[in-house]
């Protein structure tokens, strides 16, 4: 990967900080979905690999998560039960996804976010 100078970094800031924005507050109205516009943002407007896009999604989504999940407890609207068996599998997939982002190529990984996006799309449409 080409390194950038630090003027390109900083260019760029403002773009990182909205793209953030918009992760989070996506994240905070519907408890999850920030990866749809970090990755993205990542990938197209910033010029990450897939990979990296991918991978720096996951770290910057775990905090945001947490942060949300405080405050929907905060709120009232949070229910233990589910959230150990739930966690188990996310525990579980994360790691099997994470092995796997390192072993698939860009157009793969591409590929299997778009379809579980649509897929998601036209479920929330329509089911």
């Amino acid at each position: 990967m080409k390194v950038k100078s630090q003027r390109e970094r900083k260019g760029k800031i403002p773009l990182k900080i909205v793209a953030g924005l918009a992760a989070g507050l996506i994240n905070g109205l519907f408890g999850g979905g920030g990866g749809m516009i970090i990755v993205p943002c990542l990938k197209y407007l910033l010029k990450y690999e897939t990979s990296a896009a991918h991978a720096t999604a996951i770290a910057v989504i775990l905090p945001l998560s947490v942060l949300s999940g405080i405050f929907y407890t905060a709120f009232g609207n949070f229910e233990w039960t589910p959230t150990v068996f739930v966690t188990i599998g996310v525990t579980i997939g994360g790691i099997a996804g994470a092995f796997l982002l390192k072993k698939l190529s860009s157009t793969p990984i591409t590929l299997i976010f778009s379809i579980v996006m649509a897929a998601a799309g036209v479920k929330m449409l329509f089911f």
